[in-house]
């Protein structure tokens, strides 16, 4: 339902914005779209705080004719950018500045927000009316592409990798072992504690993360096991050891990258009210942190283990197991275009040859 209507938005603003049929303002219109999202499920959720409301206050504030409904939005998101150390001398509007401190560079690059006609201003009220909280965040990253891309738009399946499906290459490649090792266990504290150190010693690597949904499920089975090991020890409420920065991804469109690192970051928070309670949740929230572990780049051009230990903190002896998974590209050899054939000769190495007959996917798996 949300994503058939975010998709009537999405094509109305651009059929009132014409002049946005470049490639940099589509890529601003998908940011757009993720920016609408988060504050829908944040206001929902009471991110915001206060009881603010994103939709109630843009029903307020704009005029009925929607001739500055875009200037609403814009101030903000110009709010969401603003530390509050500066915000006194920022010239916000005074209702604007209710809005919380988000960071994290999900509102860092403010570019100009869509016109909207009167229609798109009922669609997007009509839309934050939704009940966001019910939207997992497995979801949301398919959900804007499937309403962001033309070719395949509000077709939310061609985007959606389900999670008993994710679950099939999880479970054998990591999460049964874990299990196992919790049953075994039984109610043996140090066996249990060496459990859980494990688990925030695992690093989880996809290099064709997309919107990131095998690593947001990764996270939530493991603040699971986590929880299900605390419990055990009668320590439930136990602030989870599991980093966010343990699951890495490659993703060559840096849409999808600002969509994986949400979705993560919303996972975390929906497992803190689960595990921790919506106080101590809310508390851990905002602002967002600035680190990105989510790289935008082209998975068969760069060096895998660059990316995944490139920051002091993940060093290789942080972590004493990798596992990569993920759902890459396929595409026959007839099908590819000469940049994806120099991909493959380019992640081949001296076996370049080989791969001219081989499925665009083998070049991950070399």
């Amino acid at each position: 339902k949300a994503t058939g209507r975010l998709n009537k938005l999405y094509v109305e603003l651009i059929r009132t914005n014409r002049d946005w049929s470049n490639q940099e303002n589509i890529n601003n219109m998908n940011h757009f779209m993720a920016r609408l999202i988060f504050c829908f499920f944040a206001e929902d959720t009471d991110i915001f705080g206060n009881n603010l409301s994103f939709t109630n206050t843009i029903s307020q504030m704009s005029n009925s004719d929607s001739s500055n409904t875009h200037e609403i939005i814009q101030e903000i998101f110009r709010s969401m950018n603003t530390p509050y150390e500066i915000r006194d001398h920022s010239g916000l509007a005074r209702w604007a500045k209710k809005f919380p401190y988000v960071n994290g560079g999900l509102f860092s690059n403010l570019f100009e927000i869509p016109i909207f006609s009167k229609i798109a201003r009922s669609y997007l009220i009509n839309i934050g009316n939704l009940d966001w909280t019910k939207i997992n965040p497995d979801i949301f990253g398919s959900m804007v592409q499937a309403v962001t891309e033309e070719n395949d738009r509000g077709s939310l399946g061609l985007h959606y990798t389900s999670i008993p499906n994710i679950l099939k290459v999880l479970n054998p490649l990591f999460l049964n072992s874990i299990k196992s090792n919790v049953k075994e266990a039984g109610n043996n504290p140090i066996k249990l504690k060496n459990i859980r150190k494990r688990i925030s010693s695992l690093m989880i690597f996809d290099p064709a993360c997309g919107s990131g949904n095998f690593l947001v499920i990764s996270y939530k089975e493991l603040r699971l096991i986590e929880n299900d090991i605390n419990i055990k020890l009668r320590e439930a409420g136990r602030k989870s050891e599991i980093s966010l920065t343990n699951f890495r991804g490659i993703e060559i469109k840096s849409f999808g990258c600002d969509i994986a690192r949400l979705a993560l970051v919303i996972a975390e928070f929906q497992c803190n009210v689960l595990y921790l309670g919506q106080k101590e949740a809310l508390t851990e929230f905002l602002p967002l942190t600035s680190k990105n572990w989510i790289k935008c780049a082209n998975a068969l051009r760069c060096d895998w283990e660059e990316i995944c230990f490139s920051d002091p903190i993940s060093t290789k002896n942080n972590f004493n197991e990798i596992y990569i998974c993920g759902n890459p590209p396929y595409l026959g050899s007839a099908w590819q275009s000469k940049e994806q054939k120099k991909d493959l000769e380019f992640a081949f190495k001296d076996l370049s040859k080989l791969s001219n007959s081989l499925d665009y996917v083998t070049g991950w798996f070399i």
